[in-house]
């Protein structure tokens, strides 16, 4: 099944846990670290299957804290977070940016009952994939970046993003078509095991996090 389709599939914790995870894996873009979200996804957890699942009280009071560290961890980065001030830097540090802004400050009711969730949480879902994928492409070593800066439409036929996305074929450089694996696997997990997948979910994001966060440093390294 695509990510396209998995996306379109999921239900509320499914695809919350979808867009935090795209969210986590690109925070080291934003001065995070490995324990940074952890608090949301244990949101996530509380309440496992059939009991009332995801907390949306603890959910919207953790997602203000973090907002407030990831602002002030920016801020100590003199406002441009991990990007190292060049163009493609930057362009990656707006998009991780835009995830954590436009994340929900509730969970819905439907995601406590397993149900398909409304159209909101899908959106952001959706969203963070497309913005992870980008940064991925933006930040990788090799022809990545010349991909996302090729002039296509973002979202249209000729996106180097939305072949793969929806399994058309299209190739991607090992770092995003690495993230697009994570992406698959993560929505793969929640859907076969519900709240149970949520531990291995993580450790997928943890490693694809580590990964991310070498490749900033290999680059601000490049720059000094």
């Amino acid at each position: 099944m695509s990510l396209v389709e998995l996306i379109a599939g999921a239900d509320g914790r499914g695809l919350a846990v979808s867009g935090l995870a795209c969210l986590d894996r690109c925070v080291p873009l934003l001065g995070g670290d490995d324990e940074l979200l952890r608090p949301l996804w244990a949101s996530l957890g509380e309440g496992g299957d059939g009991a009332p699942g995801a907390d949306a009280a603890t959910w919207g009071e953790r997602l203000d804290r973090v907002r407030t560290a990831l602002t002030e961890r920016a801020t100590a980065l003199d406002g441009s977070g991990n990007g190292g001030g060049d163009e493609v830097g930057d362009a990656a540090v707006r998009r991780a940016l835009a995830m954590l802004s436009t994340a929900p400050a509730a969970l819905p009711e439907e995601l406590r009952e397993g149900a398909s969730t409304d159209t909101r949480l899908r959106t952001w879902a959706d969203d963070c994939s497309v913005a992870a994928l980008r940064i991925h492409l933006l930040l990788d070593p090799g022809p990545g970046a010349d991909l996302a800066a090729g002039g296509a439409p973002e979202g249209g036929p000729e996106d180097p993003l939305t072949a793969p996305r929806a399994d058309r074929g299209g190739a991607l450089p090992p770092l995003a078509a690495a993230e697009l694996r994570r992406q698959v696997a993560v929505l793969e997990l929640l859907a076969a095991r519900g709240a149970g997948g949520l531990r291995q979910a993580h450790a997928v994001t943890t490693e694809g996090r580590r990964v991310l966060s070498a490749v900033v440093s290999r680059r601000s390294r490049g720059r000094n």
